[in-house]
């Protein structure tokens, strides 16, 4: 990697596993297919390369032998706009925003929404108190403050966030708490024994992990780890479905899907049969949605000693916006992100692909896999936290992109990296997964699951 890439590979790892012995990862290619004010494209790089550096770590210290790692620009820049590639039966799978999905001007500033979901778009409706509509809602957003509209929103169950430049946000007293915060969260919870076991395959061979995840950050986080070989189980709630039931997607590669009803007495009894077995949980909701059902860090230390959890936030861990509700579009809004990316210092912009989102969910599965090893050599409960909004902050920390990026790199586009895999009634195409241990190139141990189609319980 060149001399401006490496640095961006240290940062990450000395936040995913500091004092920890770093293993090099040659980083071959052009890249130049992520165009942007900011390091997109170096940055999309160090989260998979510290991935990539969790799995050969772990691999070691469970007596494997030391594994050589690679990872190719122009494939990471196909992986972290996966879901746009993601074909069945050679038709693509929708992954645009819905209409009311963007950004709108308010009185004196800008806004950004998203109703992608029905319930977020029946609260942004309700919060505007305007009819299904794009005029309907330009009209009243354009009547109030951006500010007064993120509020609105927000206090009506909604999701919103009023754009603002970087100076802004580290103003901001969420900006401030998330600054605060390391990039990736450490805790170490109880005295469970350490769990032990010899390497065999893929680094991640025998590793069972809970996905309890949704939209893009955290299901590429597992769908990682499936590539490393854990056996990924992700739970969705069947009332409030995330995909199409019955239905392959980008994000069910390498794991399967079934549904549990937390509402139910059942449900939770299946959840905590299936975190007795599992090695890894990784959390992506809301944070406290899930507290009740007793997946916050004390609660699992007590009950399910020697696991490691992994929680996936919005907007950090503390602050006054740390429960609320938050996407990546969202996140670049409110963190000078859609601002730095304007086209013409006046219309926000957005960034080349959801970086927020891949490179958060990178950096957990190197999390997941730093966990294992701590706890393999060290025992405890080992904990994990990661946000978009701090991956963010680091993005717009570590500067624009080098001169080299975007004045002589080549793009070369996904296909190169495009493989055909089985999926039930029809072949899916979708991004292999980046990354080279020793002279296997990494690959996905199958089609994708079919969305809620699996039985909840272990292999």
């Amino acid at each position: 990697m060149d001399d401006y890439g490496l640095p961006l590979v240290e940062q990450l790892w000395a936040a995913v596993s500091p004092g920890s012995v770093a293993v090099p990862v040659e980083v071959t290619g052009t890249g130049g297919n992520l165009p942007s004010r900011f390091a997109v494209e170096d940055a999309a790089v160090a989260c998979v390369a510290v991935a990539l550096r969790g799995a050969a770590a772990l691999h070691e210290s469970r007596g494997g032998q030391a594994l050589a790692l690679g990872a190719d620009r122009n494939q990471v820049a196909a992986a972290v706009r996966s879901e746009h590639y993601f074909r069945w039966v050679d038709r693509p799978v929708d992954a645009a925003f819905a209409p009311l999905s963007r950004f709108w001007r308010a009185a004196g500033g800008w806004v950004r929404t998203h109703g992608n979901y029905p319930w977020h778009k029946a609260a942004l409706l309700r919060a505007l108190d305007c009819a299904d509509d794009a005029g309907a809602v330009a009209a009243a957003v354009a009547r109030l403050p951006a500010g007064d509209v993120e509020d609105r929103v927000v206090a009506a169950g909604g999701v919103a966030a009023a754009v603002r430049s970087v100076a802004q946000w580290r103003d901001h007293p969420q900006g401030q708490a998330v600054a605060s915060e390391p990039l990736v969260g450490r805790e170490r919870l109880g005295d469970a024994v350490p769990r032990n076991r010899a390497a065999e395959g893929l680094p991640a061979s025998g590793v069972r992990v809970l996905d309890l995840t949704r939209v893009i950050a955290g299901p590429v986080g597992t769908r990682f780890l499936g590539a490393l070989g854990a056996d990924v189980l992700r739970l969705d709630p069947p009332r409030l479905p995330d995909l199409v039931p019955g239905a392959p997607a980008d994000t069910l590669l390498a794991k399967r899907s079934a549904p549990v009803d937390l509402t139910s007495p059942a449900g939770v009894a299946a959840l905590h049969r299936l975190l007795d077995g599992a090695d890894v949980v990784v959390c992506g909701y809301r944070p406290g949605a899930l507290d009740h059902f007793g997946l916050v860090p004390e609660d699992l230390a007590d009950r399910h000693p020697g696991l490691v959890a992994v929680y996936l936030s919005a907007w950090g861990r503390a602050g006054p916006w740390a429960r609320r509700r938050g996407f990546d579009s969202i996140v670049q809004a409110a963190a000078g992100i859609a601002v730095g990316e304007s086209a013409d210092d006046v219309t926000p912009g957005a960034l080349p692909c959801q970086l927020l989102d891949h490179g958060t969910g990178y950096l957990a599965a190197a999390a997941a896999l730093d966990g294992l090893r701590c706890q393999a050599e060290r025992g405890g409960t080992q904990v994990r936290h990661v946000s978009l909004a701090g991956t963010a902050g680091w993005l717009t920390s570590i500067g624009p992109p080098p001169a080299r990026a975007t004045a002589t790199a080549q793009p070369s586009g996904p296909a190169r990296w495009m493989v055909t895999l089985p999926a039930g009634d029809g072949p899916v195409t979708v991004v292999s997964p980046p990354g080279r241990l020793g002279s296997r190139q990494l690959g996905w141990p199958g089609g994708p699951a079919r969305y809620l189609t699996d039985w909840p319980r272990w292999m």
